[in-house]
Protein backbone atom coordinates (compact mmCIF):
# COMPACT_ATOMS: atom_id res chain seq x y z
CA UNK A 1 0.00 0.00 0.00
CA UNK A 2 1.69 3.13 -1.25
CA UNK A 3 1.20 5.90 0.83
CA UNK A 4 1.81 9.71 0.02
CA UNK A 5 1.47 12.71 2.31
CA UNK A 6 -0.31 15.75 0.32
CA UNK A 7 -0.42 19.44 1.44
CA UNK A 8 -3.04 21.40 -0.48
CA UNK A 9 -2.17 25.09 -0.90
CA UNK A 10 -2.51 28.19 -2.60
CA UNK A 11 -2.40 31.81 -2.26
CA UNK A 12 -5.75 32.79 -3.44
CA UNK A 13 -7.16 33.83 0.41
CA UNK A 14 -8.62 37.03 0.09
CA UNK A 15 -9.76 37.63 3.87
CA UNK A 16 -5.73 37.02 4.77
CA UNK A 17 -3.13 37.46 1.79
CA UNK A 18 -0.04 35.54 1.34
CA UNK A 19 -0.87 34.06 4.60
CA UNK A 20 1.05 31.32 3.89
CA UNK A 21 3.68 33.01 3.23
CA UNK A 22 3.75 34.57 6.50
CA UNK A 23 6.66 34.60 8.76
CA UNK A 24 6.32 32.19 11.81
CA UNK A 25 9.40 32.18 14.26
CA UNK A 26 11.94 32.18 11.32
CA UNK A 27 10.02 29.65 9.07
CA UNK A 28 6.93 30.28 6.36
CA UNK A 29 3.29 29.18 7.47
CA UNK A 30 3.95 26.33 4.79
CA UNK A 31 7.16 25.39 5.43
CA UNK A 32 6.47 24.71 9.03
CA UNK A 33 3.62 22.47 7.67
CA UNK A 34 6.01 20.69 5.52
CA UNK A 35 8.17 20.41 8.09
CA UNK A 36 5.93 18.19 10.25
CA UNK A 37 5.28 16.11 7.16
CA UNK A 38 8.73 15.69 7.25
CA UNK A 39 8.74 14.20 10.91
CA UNK A 40 6.32 11.42 9.58
CA UNK A 41 7.38 8.06 8.85
CA UNK A 42 5.58 5.20 6.49
CA UNK A 43 4.81 7.47 3.54
CA UNK A 44 6.63 7.19 -0.23
CA UNK A 45 6.64 10.62 -0.72
CA UNK A 46 5.63 14.45 0.20
CA UNK A 47 3.71 16.59 -2.44
CA UNK A 48 2.88 19.89 -2.17
CA UNK A 49 -0.52 20.19 -4.51
CA UNK A 50 -0.94 23.77 -5.67
CA UNK A 51 -1.92 25.34 -9.21
CA UNK A 52 -0.49 26.43 -12.31
CA UNK A 53 -1.73 30.25 -11.52
CA UNK A 54 1.29 32.18 -12.00
CA UNK A 55 -0.10 33.88 -8.34
CA UNK A 56 0.96 30.30 -7.14
CA UNK A 57 4.90 30.05 -7.94
CA UNK A 58 6.13 30.70 -4.89
CA UNK A 59 4.61 27.39 -3.57
CA UNK A 60 6.68 25.92 -6.16
CA UNK A 61 9.72 27.24 -5.44
CA UNK A 62 9.17 26.56 -1.65
CA UNK A 63 8.66 23.09 -2.83
CA UNK A 64 12.09 22.91 -4.38
CA UNK A 65 13.59 24.22 -1.73
CA UNK A 66 12.20 22.17 0.71
CA UNK A 67 12.91 18.88 -1.56
CA UNK A 68 9.70 17.53 -1.88
CA UNK A 69 7.33 17.50 -5.03
CA UNK A 70 4.81 19.37 -6.36
CA UNK A 71 1.72 18.75 -8.38
CA UNK A 72 -0.27 22.33 -10.22
CA UNK A 73 -3.27 20.97 -10.83
CA UNK A 74 -6.93 22.26 -11.27
CA UNK A 75 -7.45 25.71 -9.71
CA UNK A 76 -10.69 25.71 -8.05
CA UNK A 77 -11.62 21.49 -7.80
CA UNK A 78 -9.77 20.68 -4.62
CA UNK A 79 -10.63 17.13 -5.35
CA UNK A 80 -9.57 16.86 -8.97
CA UNK A 81 -5.78 18.11 -8.21
CA UNK A 82 -5.81 15.45 -5.42
CA UNK A 83 -6.79 12.95 -7.84
CA UNK A 84 -4.71 14.03 -10.48
CA UNK A 85 -1.80 13.94 -8.05
CA UNK A 86 -2.50 10.50 -6.54
CA UNK A 87 -2.40 9.21 -10.00
CA UNK A 88 0.67 10.81 -11.35
CA UNK A 89 2.86 9.13 -7.92
CA UNK A 90 0.84 6.04 -7.71
CA UNK A 91 -0.24 6.21 -5.09
CA UNK A 92 -2.90 4.10 -2.97
CA UNK A 93 -4.12 6.05 -0.50
CA UNK A 94 -3.29 9.59 0.66
CA UNK A 95 -2.80 10.89 3.73
CA UNK A 96 -2.87 14.77 4.02
CA UNK A 97 -3.67 18.43 5.19
CA UNK A 98 -4.13 21.97 3.84
CA UNK A 99 -1.33 24.29 3.86
CA UNK A 100 -2.50 26.83 6.75
CA UNK A 101 -2.35 24.45 9.51
CA UNK A 102 1.17 24.65 10.64
CA UNK A 103 0.39 22.38 14.42
CA UNK A 104 -1.40 19.73 12.55
CA UNK A 105 -0.90 16.67 15.03
CA UNK A 106 1.87 14.65 14.27
CA UNK A 107 0.99 11.40 16.87
CA UNK A 108 -2.61 11.51 15.01
CA UNK A 109 -0.93 12.09 11.56
CA UNK A 110 1.57 9.02 11.94
CA UNK A 111 -1.45 6.61 13.56
CA UNK A 112 -3.75 7.62 10.78
CA UNK A 113 -0.34 6.53 8.32
CA UNK A 114 -0.08 3.66 10.01
CA UNK A 115 -3.62 2.73 9.30
CA UNK A 116 -3.97 3.49 6.12
CA UNK A 117 -1.15 1.47 5.01
CA UNK A 118 -3.15 -1.65 5.99
CA UNK A 119 -6.16 -0.65 3.42
CA UNK A 120 -8.71 -1.41 4.93
CA UNK A 121 -10.68 1.78 5.12
CA UNK A 122 -11.60 4.39 2.15
CA UNK A 123 -12.11 7.16 4.41
CA UNK A 124 -10.30 7.73 8.09
CA UNK A 125 -11.17 10.83 9.55
CA UNK A 126 -10.51 12.27 13.44
CA UNK A 127 -12.62 13.89 15.93
CA UNK A 128 -11.87 15.88 19.36
CA UNK A 129 -8.24 17.53 17.81
CA UNK A 130 -8.62 21.71 17.67
CA UNK A 131 -9.39 22.63 14.52
CA UNK A 132 -6.37 22.81 11.76
CA UNK A 133 -5.11 19.98 13.54
CA UNK A 134 -6.69 16.93 11.82
CA UNK A 135 -5.05 15.17 8.80
CA UNK A 136 -7.19 13.47 6.82
CA UNK A 137 -7.13 9.79 5.03
CA UNK A 138 -8.50 8.93 1.59
CA UNK A 139 -8.11 5.74 -0.31
CA UNK A 140 -7.14 6.29 -4.53
CA UNK A 141 -10.25 4.24 -5.17
CA UNK A 142 -12.78 6.02 -3.03
CA UNK A 143 -11.16 9.49 -4.78
CA UNK A 144 -11.60 7.95 -7.82
CA UNK A 145 -15.60 7.04 -7.23
CA UNK A 146 -16.54 10.34 -5.60
CA UNK A 147 -14.19 12.63 -8.95
CA UNK A 148 -16.60 10.30 -11.01
CA UNK A 149 -19.78 10.68 -9.24
CA UNK A 150 -19.35 14.29 -9.06
CA UNK A 151 -18.93 14.92 -12.96
CA UNK A 152 -18.26 18.64 -14.31
CA UNK A 153 -18.93 20.05 -10.39
CA UNK A 154 -15.69 22.20 -9.05
CA UNK A 155 -16.44 23.34 -6.26
CA UNK A 156 -15.03 21.08 -3.52
CA UNK A 157 -12.88 23.21 -1.71
CA UNK A 158 -15.26 21.53 1.45
CA UNK A 159 -15.45 17.99 0.34
CA UNK A 160 -15.48 15.87 3.60
CA UNK A 161 -19.36 15.40 3.62
CA UNK A 162 -18.54 13.00 0.09
CA UNK A 163 -16.64 10.22 2.02
CA UNK A 164 -17.98 10.36 5.29
CA UNK A 165 -20.79 8.11 3.76
CA UNK A 166 -21.06 4.94 5.55
CA UNK A 167 -23.74 3.06 3.25
CA UNK A 168 -21.31 3.70 0.82
CA UNK A 169 -17.51 3.96 2.44
CA UNK A 170 -15.87 1.76 5.08
CA UNK A 171 -15.23 4.87 6.94
CA UNK A 172 -12.93 5.18 10.60
CA UNK A 173 -13.01 7.91 12.83
CA UNK A 174 -9.81 7.55 15.25
CA UNK A 175 -10.32 8.59 18.12
CA UNK A 176 -8.86 11.39 20.54
CA UNK A 177 -7.39 10.86 24.06
CA UNK A 178 -9.26 13.49 26.77
CA UNK A 179 -5.85 14.91 27.05
CA UNK A 180 -6.04 16.72 23.56
CA UNK A 181 -9.54 16.35 22.70
CA UNK A 182 -10.09 20.45 22.22
CA UNK A 183 -12.25 21.11 19.55
CA UNK A 184 -13.37 24.40 19.94
CA UNK A 185 -9.90 25.69 19.96
CA UNK A 186 -8.52 27.46 16.54
CA UNK A 187 -5.21 27.06 15.26
CA UNK A 188 -6.09 26.97 11.65
CA UNK A 189 -5.23 30.25 9.53
CA UNK A 190 -8.00 32.36 7.26
CA UNK A 191 -7.91 35.47 9.24
CA UNK A 192 -5.43 38.02 10.80
CA UNK A 193 -6.47 36.96 13.95
CA UNK A 194 -5.21 33.71 13.52
CA UNK A 195 -2.58 34.62 12.89
CA UNK A 196 -1.96 36.47 16.03
CA UNK A 197 -2.64 33.93 17.94
CA UNK A 198 -0.20 31.58 16.54
CA UNK A 199 2.11 34.07 16.33
CA UNK A 200 1.39 34.20 19.84
CA UNK A 201 2.21 30.46 20.71
CA UNK A 202 5.15 30.12 18.89
CA UNK A 203 6.74 33.07 20.49
CA UNK A 204 5.67 32.15 23.92
CA UNK A 205 6.09 28.23 24.03
CA UNK A 206 9.49 26.77 23.93
CA UNK A 207 10.39 24.26 21.66
CA UNK A 208 13.09 22.80 19.76
CA UNK A 209 12.67 21.08 16.18
CA UNK A 210 8.83 21.27 15.96
CA UNK A 211 6.04 22.16 18.56
CA UNK A 212 3.81 19.26 20.27
CA UNK A 213 0.55 19.52 20.09
CA UNK A 214 0.20 18.56 23.80
CA UNK A 215 2.66 21.70 24.62
CA UNK A 216 0.07 23.93 22.82
CA UNK A 217 -3.11 22.40 24.32
CA UNK A 218 -1.47 22.48 27.93
CA UNK A 219 -0.28 25.89 27.11
CA UNK A 220 -3.80 26.82 26.23
CA UNK A 221 -5.61 25.01 29.09
CA UNK A 222 -2.99 27.25 31.37
CA UNK A 223 -4.08 30.44 29.67
CA UNK A 224 -7.54 30.37 28.42
CA UNK A 225 -8.05 33.90 28.08
CA UNK A 226 -5.48 33.60 24.99
CA UNK A 227 -8.68 32.35 23.32
CA UNK A 228 -10.37 35.57 22.91
CA UNK A 229 -8.09 36.68 19.90
CA UNK A 230 -9.68 34.65 17.69
CA UNK A 231 -12.95 33.96 19.14
CA UNK A 232 -15.30 35.50 17.05
CA UNK A 233 -14.09 34.06 14.19
CA UNK A 234 -16.33 32.49 12.39
CA UNK A 235 -15.19 29.22 9.89
CA UNK A 236 -16.52 28.96 6.44
CA UNK A 237 -19.44 26.89 5.89
CA UNK A 238 -21.27 24.97 3.57
CA UNK A 239 -24.32 27.38 1.50
CA UNK A 240 -27.35 25.32 0.72
CA UNK A 241 -26.70 25.31 -2.53
CA UNK A 242 -23.32 23.20 -1.84
CA UNK A 243 -25.32 21.16 0.27
CA UNK A 244 -27.76 20.29 -2.26
CA UNK A 245 -25.07 19.26 -4.96
CA UNK A 246 -23.37 17.01 -2.06
CA UNK A 247 -26.43 15.15 -1.40
CA UNK A 248 -27.26 15.03 -5.79
CA UNK A 249 -23.44 13.45 -5.37
CA UNK A 250 -24.27 11.42 -2.34
CA UNK A 251 -27.33 10.05 -4.13
CA UNK A 252 -25.43 8.74 -7.43
CA UNK A 253 -22.62 7.21 -4.58
CA UNK A 254 -25.43 5.34 -3.21
CA UNK A 255 -27.15 4.03 -6.31
CA UNK A 256 -23.61 2.77 -7.52
CA UNK A 257 -22.53 1.05 -3.81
Amino acid sequence: MKVGFLITARLKSSRLPLKLLMDLKGRKIIEWVIDRAKSLKGISEIVLCTSPNPQDYPLVEIALENNIYYFAGSEDDVLDRLYQACRLFSLDYLVGITGENPLFCRYHAQLMIDEARKGEYDYLKIEGLPLGSAVYGIKFSALERVCKAKGDYVDTEIWGHFFDVPDVFNVKVLKVPEALNRPHYRLTLDYAQDYILLRHLFEQIPFEGLMDLSSVVEYIDDNPSILEINRYVEQKGLSDEQKAKIEEIIGRLKQGA
